[in-house]
């Protein structure tokens, strides 16, 4: 005889575990956390490079969270491309932008395709990605790359293929940072950005991608910034008037709307993480990105569900926010891992979706101010920032020991590494007849010193694109620094690559 079915546990606690989503320590689901999970009825975790050592043991991890959230469970992940990657040994995507420099829409939608493939095999049914912000600010800290450019038209078109493709092999999308995130120069890991530009310049320009886009996306994700043309008090993550009013009244958006992470100093350090996650649930977001440590976890537990309690989310709220998440869930199910990565056709999927993600990686290379590469054998001194870690967002760039052994398979190499660019004086740089060639691995702009006094003979961009504005020198714009970049720019080393990218937010030149 069968049990009688379980009734859903609608207690407060319950409601507010299913509104989250967390993320933990540790490569495995320890019993604690499975407890912590179980106990508060939490449906949604988003997994980390922190999480992950390779395709095997990932899966062991998204098969035991799903055994313990259920059957509506949605594990996510950051899997942009480019810097922003977490399982880092899959094929690897190019940047937004630099499909932008490509420019080619049925391009954009085979990586997309291929990203969900990869990740759907490792068991996530939830991407933050695209990113459909305009880069419209050249010194924008935290989006630069991961933008597909500055055109509203053609970010729409390149993002909206990546997410089609996507959603075609059942992976869930999420757009981000609505209402947009492209025109600040603060990143809001760090402080609260404001965008404070009139009303008809933004639904112009940031809000065109993510209002055109709405019908076919399931998610956006919010950013912590403050726009005065709408609410010149709160962050567009706890404003009704931008939540409700613009992505639910004024877009029509019927998906998922979630916050970015609620643990980042733009929101935990002005509002503290319990208010803000109930401030954010009554402005109209659907789930809350309760990403910090157990504590603050608990803390915005406690506060949605004394907020439910005290009816400040009325029951039919609640309801409506369930539902969306429901629906996503049962649109994009978290399945098991496919079986298939063990047979022949999972791996010449494998090997056609790495030649996939080298032919764009290698389409993407512009060039900037005409650059000629040395001839093999060279003798070349490069400078490079000794250790490019990572930025918080990002996975961490190349070390000067990295690249200087890879050079060293085509040249003889020299190296002069620097801590702060603040800190070398290009003057001292021997004067002993190599071609110098700056290698730039992080994502952060040179400032004004370096800028007016650094001279190399060739300047390889190999994060930020814009940093081949700071230095007057011949570059290559490789909008990345993934092994199949490294590879493309072996290619030009030796003759056998035409540099054809264009780069999407400035003048052909670059």
């Amino acid at each position: 005889m069968n049990p009688p079915p379980q009734t859903p546990d609608t207690s407060p606690r319950a409601l507010a575990g299913q509104l989250i989503m967390i993320r933990f320590p540790g490569t495995t689901l320890d019993t604690d956390t499975a407890d912590f999970i179980r106990r508060n009825h939490i449906r949604a975790v988003c997994l980390f490079r922190a999480n992950m050592t390779d395709s095997a043991q990932l899966r062991r991890l998204t098969s035991d969270l799903r055994a313990v959230m259920g059957p509506k469970a949605l594990i996510a992940i950051d899997q942009e491309g480019g810097a922003v990657v977490r399982a880092t040994w899959l094929p690897a995507p190019p940047s937004a932008m630099a499909l932008g420099a490509v420019d080619d829409v049925a391009l954009a939608h085979e990586v997309g395709a291929a990203v969900a493939r990869g990740i759907k095999d490792l068991g996530f049914n939830w991407n933050f990605a695209p990113v459909l912000d305009l880069n419209n600010n050249l010194n924008n800290p935290v989006i630069a790359e991961r933008s597909f450019g500055i055109d509203p038209q053609r970010v729409t078109a390149l993002a909206g293929a990546w997410m089609a493709g996507s959603l075609a092999e059942g992976v869930a999308c999420c757009v981000k940072h609505a209402p947009g995130h492209g025109d600040t120069h603060v990143d809001s890991h760090r402080d609260l950005p404001r965008v404070d530009k009139p009303l008809e310049s933004l639904r112009e320009l940031e809000f065109a991608p993510f209002k055109r886009i709405a019908p076919d996306t399931p998610a956006m994700m919010t950013a912590h910034i403050i726009f005065p043309a709408l609410d010149a008090a709160l962050p567009a993550t706890l404003s009704a008037r931008i939540l409700t009013g613009l992505i639910r009244d004024e877009w029509q958006f019927n998906g998922v709307v979630i916050t970015d992470g609620m643990d980042m100093q733009a929101i935990a350090g002005n509002y503290g993480v319990g208010h803000a996650a109930l401030l954010s649930l009554q402005a109209g977001s659907d789930m809350v990105m309760a990403l910090g440590d157990r504590e603050t976890q608990e803390a915005t537990l406690a506060a949605l569900e004394q907020g439910i309690m005290q009816g400040d989310i009325s029951p039919l709220e609640v309801q409506q926010r369930l539902h969306r998440l429901d629906a996503l869930a049962q649109n994009y199910p978290s399945l098991p891992p496919s079986s298939l990565h063990s047979n022949s056709n999972s791996a010449a999927q494998e090997v056609a979706d790495n030649e996939l993600m080298r032919n764009a990686w290698r389409r993407a290379l512009t060039p900037y101010r005409q650059p000629k590469a040395p001839p093999p054998g060279s003798k070349i001194r490069v400078v490079i920032k000794a250790d490019a870690s990572s930025d918080g967002v990002s996975e961490a760039g190349l070390s000067a020991q990295q690249l200087q052994a890879w050079l060293s398979t085509f040249y003889d190499v020299a190296l002069s590494t620097f801590t702060q660019p603040e800190q070398l004086n290009w003057a001292d740089l021997p004067t002993d007849g190599r071609m110098v060639i700056l290698a730039s691995t992080t994502r952060t702009r040179y400032p004004a010193h370096t800028r007016e006094t650094w001279r190399p003979d060739l300047h390889l961009c190999l994060w930020n694109p814009f940093q081949a504005l700071d230095i007057e020198a011949p570059a290559v714009v490789c909008y990345g620094f993934a092994k199949p970049v490294l590879e493309a720019l072996g290619e030009w080393f030796l003759g056998g690559l035409e540099l054809t990218g264009s780069n999407p937010c400035l003048a052909p030149d670059i």
